[in-house]
């Protein structure tokens, strides 16, 4: 009995791993959501990251005794990607709703965009090649 179960839990270890985790942090909010492909996945992040760009209603912080922060300085909402293979990738949309794509975690790789791409493409370019 003991076995079988061992077996079990070491095979939804498995699975879980070979998943991929899209974290969405907006305002104070955090949800997680898992994805069995890496095209799943980006879909998901694609479609709540436009989302949460319409809604990005920065305005400028500080002024007069600390610094102007403006609405294109703020990270209003992170998308994040975890996968297989230590994959860390994400998007920030910023508070004037333009977005802006990186991989890495602790050090952050902004990726370049191409003509006629966004962030969310140039992130599917880099992730699959």
């Amino acid at each position: 009995m003991a076995e079988a179960r061992s077996t079990r839990l070491g095979r939804e270890r498995r699975v879980r791993h070979r998943s991929y985790t899209l974290t969405v942090r907006s305002r104070a909010k955090v949800d997680k959501e898992r994805h069995e492909n890496l095209g799943a996945a980006l879909d998901a992040m694609e479609r709540t990251g436009t989302e949460l760009s319409g809604e990005a209603d920065g305005r400028p912080v500080g002024g007069s005794v600390i610094r102007r922060i403006e609405p294109v300085q703020q990270v209003v909402a992170r998308l994040e990607l975890r996968g297989p293979g230590r994959l860390r990738a994400g998007v920030d949309v910023r508070g004037d709703g333009s977005s802006e794509a990186y991989t890495g975690r602790v050090r952050r790789r902004l990726v370049e965009l191409r003509a006629g791409e966004d962030a969310y493409g140039a992130l599917r370019r880099v992730l699959r090649s």
